[in-house]
């Protein structure tokens, strides 16, 4: 049974789907934003996810713009409460993010899923998805997290965006986008269940799964400098290792560099 509410005119649904609550918006800035909002006004089931069939404001890494046409593509928020830091570090819960999404994309048939660093989700060589993740942290040594993912599922044209594709264009396939949400909360909960024990298998197949691992690729700093670097790894910290021209292995963080390609 679905409860419909009108609030401030914003209509949403809340569902019960597979004992995780959904809540369906019809648009909002970014649905991180609300269920963070939502969050600190309310006790929220773990896991529960916000849905919006527009996004007017979504953000991906580093304050980049997510652009999605209306009722065609994922977009969503869940939350994943009470993490204990020492049992799981901020960057394995981005791991295990990751592959959850390459769990989804996969279970579809779409062919060369890769997880360009950080948090973009390619396939085909085009990408498909990206994950925004925020943190707030306890004093009782947990972390609660909003979790965000944007999947392009049925949309077809990209004209301005030469880089990017759905998995429709991919596989041929339309897809449901709840169903797709509630598939991507199950494979995030069975990834999150593997760990600690299973930490260091989750990395080294993070790792197989980087995009252009092993190849040399241009990149560009944060003040326009341009240059190659062979990607080797990820470190347990979230820095991009690469092997570069003077042929040390140099890391750089998240908003020091962007890869060209």
């Amino acid at each position: 049974m679905s409860l419909f509410l009108l609030n401030k005119s914003l209509k949403f649904a809340i569902n019960i789907c597979h004992s995780m609550p959904i809540i369906k918006l019809d648009a909002i800035d970014s649905t991180n934003d609300y269920l963070k909002q939502l969050a600190k006004e309310k006790d929220l089931e773990n896991f529960t996810i916000v849905m919006a069939r527009e996004q007017t404001k979504g953000r991906g890494q580093m304050g980049a713009k997510w652009y999605s046409e209306p009722g065609k593509n994922l977009t969503m928020s869940v939350l994943v409460k009470d993490l204990a830091i020492n049992t799981i570090s901020i960057y394995d819960l981005n791991v295990v993010v990751a592959m959850a999404a390459v769990d989804v994309l996969t279970s579809t048939g779409c062919p060369n899923v890769k997880i360009k660093w950080p948090n973009d989700i390619m396939a085909d060589n085009k990408k498909v998805g990206g994950i925004l993740i925020e943190n707030s942290f306890k004093t009782d040594g947990t972390f609660t997290a909003v979790v965000g993912f944007g999947l392009n599922l049925n949309q077809t044209n990209f004209e301005h965006l030469p880089q990017a594709s759905s998995l429709t264009n991919v596989t041929g396939q339309t897809y449901d986008l709840e169903a797709t949400a509630d598939l991507f909360v199950k494979q995030l909960k069975l990834q999150l269940d593997s760990l600690p024990e299973k930490t260091n298998l989750v990395w080294n197949n993070y790792e197989k799964l980087l995009f252009k691992r092993n190849k040399a690729v241009a990149f560009e700093d944060s003040i326009g400098n341009r240059f190659m670097g062979i990607i080797e790894s990820v470190t347990r910290d979230g820095k991009l290792a690469l092997l570069q021209e003077d042929d040390l292995l140099h890391h750089y963080e998240v908003k020091a560099i962007k890869m060209l390609y």
